[in-house]
């Protein structure tokens, strides 16, 4: 990642600085959706950001790591100003998501994201799923295709089994005791190595990382090194479709591909790397505002598949931001 804040790098406006606020306040770099907990009986508490307006609703689902803003802020407005209600809630143990003394199971996370729609009563609604956020909305689609009208995988795969990613699952237990003994500085460190600047937004994504249960984070990338939905990918039901990001050293490009190619439905490229939804935001906000059109108007079909499968070469403008 060049050197720079995050809101450089996604052209979003900054809040003014406050007289005598800290240098490293952890303020987020742009105003962020009305926050609220939604209590589902029998399951617990969530965290979801809600617009509270709009058609169709757009369920946003983040990845490994992340929380919620961390993954989407860049886009809420975007797609707030397209005329969507967009949801986005933060998964258990990631975020201000649920603790639970259950383990982490990405099934768990489409349930917790069923439960969510099902109590707030928006379905069917177009879920988008960034990373790890694919599977949990693969399952989601699959599980609960009622509540479903669409899906956009982004940045994602059918699977992630490969030498690379296999040595990264089994060194899960050491990252579990790095982020419990030293959560907030082992994520500043971090973030300096890769050259953003120690301010307030550095301190807001540091602050945000920190937040999440390290048993839970451990656990969920084991059950990432897992999952496996090739055998009933294809048969989803739903409209697809998939953005794939060109130069992704997390989630190689070629998986991406492969998982489009399964789904059948429109394809967007986006050059960028693992985090082209911050770093690329204006890229990354016109290929979303062109699939989440494609799956919401019909150009993917109910099935999850276009017969032609031909990528979206001009997703129309996205606002800046």
């Amino acid at each position: 990642m060049p050197s720079g804040s995050v809101d450089r790098l996604t052209g979003a406006a900054r809040r003014p600085r406050r007289r005598g606020a800290s240098r490293f306040a952890p303020e987020p770099p742009t105003e962020l959706p009305p926050g609220r907990l939604v209590h589902v009986g029998g399951r617990g508490e969530f965290f979801v950001r809600d617009t509270g307006r709009g058609s169709p609703t757009v369920l946003l689902l983040h990845g490994w790591t992340a929380s919620a803003d961390l993954n989407w802020f860049a886009q809420y407005a975007t797609l707030a100003e397209a005329g969507y209600r967009v949801l986005a809630l933060d998964h258990r143990g990631h975020g201000r998501g649920l603790r639970s003394a259950d383990p982490f199971r990405l099934s768990l996370c489409a349930e917790d994201a069923a439960a969510v729609v099902r109590e707030l009563g928006v379905d069917p609604v177009l879920a988008v799923g960034y990373s790890m956020g694919g599977p949990i909305t693969q399952l989601l689609a699959r599980d609960h295709g009622d509540l479903v009208g669409g899906i956009v995988l982004c940045a994602t795969s059918r699977e992630w089994r490969n030498p690379r990613m296999t040595l990264l699952w089994r060194g899960m237990g050491l990252l579990r005791l790095i982020l419990g003994l030293f959560p907030n500085a082992a994520w500043r460190a971090g973030l300096r190595a890769l050259g953003l600047p120690d301010d307030r937004t550095t301190s807001w994504v540091a602050s945000e990382l920190s937040r999440g249960s390290a048993r839970d984070i451990a656990e969920a990338g084991r059950e990432l090194g897992r999952f496996d939905s090739r055998p009933w990918i294809g048969a989803l039901g739903v409209p697809a479709a998939v953005i794939v990001t060109t130069r992704d050293t997390g989630v190689p490009p070629s998986k991406q591909r492969a998982l489009a190619q399964a789904l059948g439905g429109p394809v967007v490229e986006v050059a960028g790397d693992h985090m082209a939804v911050s770093t690329r935001a204006a890229e990354f906000n016109r290929a979303l505002l062109g699939a989440l059109s494609a799956v919401g108007t019909g150009e993917a079909s109910g099935n999850g598949h276009r017969p032609d499968a031909a990528p979206l070469t001009d997703a129309g403008p996205a606002p800046e931001r």
